[in-house]
């Protein structure tokens, strides 16, 4: 995972010793955009992988219960199948019992599959909960963790990738995407990378990439603002699509599910 996490970033700062990283950094205004959600995608994807690997382990316990005219539902109003709605529904049992067997996943649950222990702090870990826990109760319930993972599908309209990814900058929940929020995030990715880079290069980059996306020049990017930067840039959204996602069932040899109807 560690590897997926940096390979943006060090792509962005990977130059010739001709060059200087400012040079290119004004050539590929959307690099640091682009380096922000890598990292992102990387901890859903080790979300997803690490509780796959405990299937054939030992049975969930039968704490949690959603009814098959609920995945029906589920399967009605997201790009998901009802056989991939029920897989997601094993998966989502298994992450929800690691530590507290509530039918609920919590933070610590969270950050235990990830990096398989409890404790510390992470930025992305931090986002990737804020952003499933539409409630903001402090839980991630069973409906939120699949509308949240149905962005990342292959059949996700444009409109939720690009909306997804405003809200992942949007460290405030202000509705807009400033300077601070932007650092913010580019500076955690070169610490996990171990990566150095001087103060006057990093606000240069994030300076220049505000002279290509803030349009109405008010110092800070809007709703509106996003969505015409990702139509100019739409690398932007290459990383907001896990193409598994499409059959995750796939993912599980070891997975057996019962279904009252075939997709």
């Amino acid at each position: 995972m560690d590897s997926s996490r940096s390979s943006l970033v060090l792509s962005l700062i990977e130059t010739d010793s001709s060059r200087s990283c400012l040079k290119v950094w004004s050539q590929m205004i959307c690099r640091p955009v682009c380096a922000v959600v890598g990292p992102f995608m990387g901890f859903i994807e080790a979300l997803i992988l690490s509780i796959a690997q405990c299937f054939g382990h030992g049975r969930p316990r039968n704490c949690f219960y959603y009814s098959f005219d609920d995945v029906v539902r589920l399967a009605s109003t997201t790009p998901f199948t009802v056989n991939e709605i029920e897989a997601l529904r094993e998966l989502y049992k298994k992450l929800s019992s690691l530590m507290i067997d509530d039918g609920l996943i919590h933070k610590e649950e969270l950050q235990l599959a990830i990096f398989t222990t409890p404790g510390g702090k992470n930025l992305f870990l931090d986002r990737v909960f804020d952003l499933f826990d539409e409630k903001k109760d402090g839980v991630i319930e069973f409906e939120e963790f699949v509308r949240a993972l149905s962005v990342f599908h292959p059949r996700a309209p444009v409109e939720d990738k690009t909306d997804f990814a405003f809200r992942l900058y949007d460290l405030r929940q202000t509705g807009y995407i400033e300077k601070e929020e932007v650092r913010q995030m580019v500076v955690a990715i070169l610490s996990e990378s171990g990566i150095q880079m001087s103060n006057e290069n990093l606000e240069a980059m994030i300076d220049k990439t505000f002279v290509d996306a803030d349009t109405d020049l008010d110092g800070k990017i809007s709703k509106e603002d996003w969505k015409a930067f990702v139509v100019r840039h739409p690398t932007l959204l290459k990383n907001m699509t896990l193409n598994y996602l499409k059959d995750i069932t796939a993912m599980f040899p070891s997975f057996i599910y019962n279904t009252e109807v075939d997709d």
